[in-house]
């Protein structure tokens, strides 16, 4: 019956085992992605333009509504306040 030292000495084996596997495979991916690069004429430069450009912050939208009792105001996107339920929304036009 294997003891608990065989057992480490071979998870220490097929550790480096599959290190060794990971290093051939990441070595032959490379030489593949060289090749179609060099057959399609592609460079570096090439693969870092289409990276996501970044978006601009959007400017804060202008207020619409205010509750003149309250002070509070909406824009009139998303949910409409509480305070104007059963209202009409033109008395509270800014």
């Amino acid at each position: 019956m294997p003891t608990y030292a065989d057992y480490q000495k071979q998870i220490a084996e097929l550790k480096a085992a599959a290190e060794r596997t990971r290093k051939d495979e990441i070595s032959k991916a490379c030489a593949d992605i060289k090749a179609i690069m060099d057959e399609y004429g592609i460079t570096l430069a090439d693969l870092s333009s289409t990276q996501k450009t970044v978006r601009k912050a959007s400017k804060p939208v202008e207020i619409k509504y205010r509750n003149n009792e309250t002070g509070e105001t909406w824009t009139g996107r998303g949910r409409a306040p509480r305070w104007l339920d059963g209202k009409k929304k033109e008395d509270f036009l800014v």
